[in-house]
């Protein structure tokens, strides 16, 4: 019997990669990674003339097609693999990332009537523009003593997906209006592969309020919250939801051309991309968080009962792995607060040194960073350079850099930040744990952990905790390519459930962080100051950054 390959597709922020990978063991055999050619689209849509607000971040669907029609023949050219032998797809996206489709399936921004509209272009996850919205949503709820609330920690979020919905129905009704459906990405991704629309339950569960038990919240609500929204989900939604390792359909006859594999090879329900990372990372059982580290982070959470956790990003039942109840929480900014300060406070000089030494930026400045103990730069940082997605789910707080003087040196300032994220996912882990469920394990996956030696000392050393560290570098692409092999069944050479094909597929790096005694004896108290900023700013005890955010939209002629 020839050797059998699954292929997962990974859809980020910046760009989409697939992963060819041998079902019998998760060897990765060939990657491919196509960068989009739209990006994030946060200030002009790409008519070059229709500008953006503030916290607007929108993504050109079409990019998604061609990370199919690049990655997927470039990894079958690598490999030289027979495509007879790729016996299935998995998919991964970003969420809430969203948009409006017409009754052929077609993007509404696709569309010329629609280009220079920017509610018709897909709506990112961190696209913050809902924040009234979400607020709207959270009110009424509130008012109403709706049970569906809890379930997300007291809040939905500006980046869910109702949030965005009701945004565009009351800010262009004329597109609500137009849409046939509104879909997540990552199912729109699956309705262009297969031809079938297949709404999956992680989406739904966790950022579009549905649960398995009662379905979406009462048209009463819809009502109450919005009238144009009465019947929402007859009208723009479905209630037809697909579980995590079904198989969405079969690959079509265009999109084999497309991508040059074999017509009729399964494709799996569409994913999120921290969900399928959980089992990349040998994942499959209680107490054991996840941290899929990137430019944010989800935390990811098995359970065997349903508890309510303040500020969570919800929890699902069978929303990670069947049998199970998923908790997710996260945060908003992480690797993208490391980002921004390269591109803005990186000085000149460290560039010369840096090129000298033949390091990339970060390098430079981890090495810098690495020579400060714990508490030596005398700052401290709130990490909330793009909003609080966890505990407080809030969208308009901003960050915070506490204890400059003269004499503050650059790597002082990225340790803070860095430091920052860690006491942000400590706060998350207290909020878990405050609520009976344990957190007994750290693993860590993503971007950030293969390129940061420092920065997972740091996590270790502030948690408390030891951490392991997922083997595959394109956890989520492995991820996927799991749930592909799991869609194909083990009757043609993959697997029958997710837990048996992780336990083939999966694998950890030999790399393990443990906490350094002195190093959190420090951290403790640095974390205790933390969490004083954190409930000042993030309480209500002193509102200055949603006043100063309404000083400047109002500068700058937008609405508050």
């Amino acid at each position: 019997m020839s050797v059998k390959y699954s292929i997962g597709i990974d859809y980020g922020t910046e760009s989409g990669r697939a992963v060819l990978v041998r079902v019998s063991d998760g060897a990765e055999i060939a990657a491919a990674v196509h960068p989009y050619g739209d990006g994030v689209i946060d200030s002009i849509l790409p008519d070059g003339k229709t500008k953006l607000a503030h916290d607007w971040a929108l993504q050109n669907p079409m990019d998604y097609i061609e990370v199919i029609k690049r990655t997927v023949p470039a990894v079958l050219k690598e490999s030289g693999v027979d495509p007879a032998d790729v016996i299935g797809i998995g998919t991964d996206f970003t969420a809430c990332t969203m948009l409006p489709i017409d009754d052929q399936g077609r993007p509404l921004c696709a569309l010329p009537e629609f280009q220079s509209e920017p509610h018709a272009w897909v709506k990112l996850w961190k696209h913050h523009a809902g924040q009234p919205e979400a607020d709207m949503i959270n009110n009424m709820a509130e008012a109403r003593g709706e049970d569906f609330l809890q379930r997300y920690g007291g809040k939905i979020s500006s980046e869910w997906f109702f949030s965005k919905l009701l945004e565009t129905l009351r800010h262009a009704p004329h597109v609500y209006k137009a849409a046939d459906r509104f879909l997540e990405a990552a199912d729109w991704v699956i309705l262009q592969l297969t031809g079938n629309e297949r709404r999956n339950a992680c989406t739904a569960g966790y950022k579009a309020m549905w649960e398995k038990a009662g379905g979406y919240p009462t048209t009463d609500y819809f009502k109450a919250l919005d009238p144009g929204l009465e019947n929402v989900v007859a009208d723009k939604l479905s209630t037809d939801i697909y579980p995590l390792g079904d198989k969405a359909g079969e690959l079509t006859a265009e999109m084999a051309e497309l991508t040059g594999l074999k017509a009729g090879t399964a494709v799996a329900i569409g994913n999120v991309d921290a969900h399928v990372a959980v089992p990349a990372s040998t994942v499959t059982d209680v107490g054991k968080l996840v941290m899929i580290m990137g430019t944010s982070t989800c935390h990811m959470l098995l359970g065997k009962e349903q508890k309510i956790v303040e500020g969570m990003c919800g929890v699902v039942e069978d929303g990670i792995l069947p049998g199970l109840f998923g908790y997710e929480a996260g945060q908003s900014c992480v690797g993208d607060s490391f980002a921004w300060y390269m591109r803005t406070c990186f000085p000149e000089h460290y560039a010369r040194e840096a090129a000298e030494k033949g390091l990339n930026p970060h390098a430079l400045l981890e090495e810098k960073a690495a020579k400060f103990a714990p508490g030596e730069s005398g700052l401290i940082a709130l990490d909330w350079w793009n909003g609080n997605r966890s505990v407080l789910v809030d969208a308009d707080l901003t960050g915070v850099m506490l204890g400059a003087t003269l004499s503050t040196q650059p790597e002082e300032m990225y340790r803070a930040l860095i430091e920052s994220t860690a006491f942000g996912t400590n706060t998350i882990i207290q909020a878990f744990e405050s609520n009976g469920i344990p957190v007994n394990e750290l693993y860590a996956c993503g971007g950030l952990p293969g390129k940061n030696a420092m920065l997972m000392q740091i996590y270790a050393d502030v948690t408390g905790r030891e951490i392991k560290i997922a083997k595959s570098a394109q956890t989520p692409a492995l991820g996927s390519a799991i749930f592909g092999a799991v869609a194909a069944g083990a009757a043609r050479g993959g697997y029958d459930t997710v837990v048996d094909a992780a336990e083939k597929m999966a694998h950890l790096h030999d790399t393990v962080y443990r906490p350094i005694d002195a190093n959190h004896r420090v951290y403790r108290r640095l974390y205790e100051e933390y969490a004083v900023l954190h409930d000042y700013f993030g309480r209500g005890a002193n509102d200055i950054m949603k006043r100063l955010k309404k000083i400047k939209a109002e500068a700058s002629g937008e609405n508050a």
